[in-house]
């Protein structure tokens, strides 16, 4: 039995390999990227899409590496940490390659991780049990803590930015599922804590209108805030600044760019332990009572929510 998996993405071509689970062969590509890396000037902003694909083939057949991120009191450290960890990971059921497998295309499993948007990684996560059952599970890394959340209210960190990778994660699929069987208008996006509250913010988003079919939220929505919001854009901005200048940054100097030339380890000993999502913004123009109140969200889908007690 062939070991690896071959496929040509946007991305560059990838090597996954076999593995099994509940009996079942299987298809795993760990660590793919759908992003360019988000540093230096991209740092704060929002992602960038792979434009030229990589040469060379990828190798996608061990774990990736991890968005950065605090160590969680009493939890084992999350390993092998970098900025550069816009990345994915998919178990798949069938390829079209594969003369022994049912051709049909698969529903489509997109998983967002929780952690308060300041915690978590892909690779806690093993899709296999779930592809057994006939679907491709993909799961995608995206920034946390300071460096998704940061808020600057320009064109070049506009807030949101761990969303916005979601985002790109998702149309990176819309554009390669059907290369590992799954059918990119049978997507359900799903997750748990802030997991969940990103499949709100999708559902709220006029950004990710179209890009999924279903959502499934497991303990979390941003509409539970009401009209509240979760941080006020004034109070994220101030935040921002003030972590500038307690790092070293002078009133002359433009904050934004002062901060993405700041050691990582220094900006992570600042870090807070909790970062939450900015309404009013380019990402979530509206809070969650208004949009639900003008109809300004994304309707026609298939929603469930659960609340893990």
């Amino acid at each position: 039995m062939t070991t690896n998996a071959i496929i040509k993405t946007t991305s560059g071509t990838v090597m996954g390999r076999v593995v099994s689970a509940l009996n079942t062969k299987l298809y795993q590509f760990q660590a793919i990227p759908y992003a360019e890396p988000p540093v230096g000037a991209l740092r704060f902003a929002k992602p960038k899409p792979i434009i030229k694909p990589r040469d060379g083939i990828i190798d996608a057949t061990q774990p990736g590496k991890s968005s950065f991120q605090l160590k969680i009191p009493y939890q084992s450290t999350v390993v092998n940490q970098s900025e550069d960890s816009l990345v994915l990971n998919i178990w798949t059921p069938t390829l079209p390659t594969d003369n022994t497998t049912n051709q049909l295309l698969k529903p489509v499993m997109f998983w967002i991780y929780g952690g308060a948007f300041s915690y978590g990684t892909i690779n806690s996560y093993n899709g296999r049990a779930l592809a057994a059952h006939d679907v491709v599970f993909v799961a995608p890394n995206y920034r946390l803590g300071l460096f998704g959340n940061l808020y600057g209210d320009r064109e070049d960190a506009p807030g949101n930015v761990g969303l916005f990778d979601q985002l790109l994660a998702l149309k990176w699929v819309r554009e390669n599922i059907h290369l590992f069987g799954g059918d990119r208008d049978q997507i359900t996006i799903f997750g748990e804590s802030a997991g969940s509250k990103s499949v709100s913010a999708h559902i709220l988003s006029p950004l990710s209108k179209g890009l999924f079919k279903r959502a499934i939220m497991q303990s979390g929505a941003m509409m539970s805030y009401r009209d509240r919001d979760l941080l006020s854009k004034s109070k994220a901005l101030s935040d921002g600044k003030r972590l500038a200048k307690e790092l070293g940054c002078s009133e002359r100097n433009d904050w934004i760019q002062y901060l993405r030339t700041v050691d990582v380890k220094r900006l992570l000993e600042k870090t807070k332990p909790l970062y939450l999502p900015v309404f009013g913004t380019q990402f979530l123009p509206l809070s969650a009572q208004k949009a639900f109140e003008n109809k300004l969200f994304n309707s026609g889908l298939n929603c469930y929510k659960f609340r893990v007690q």
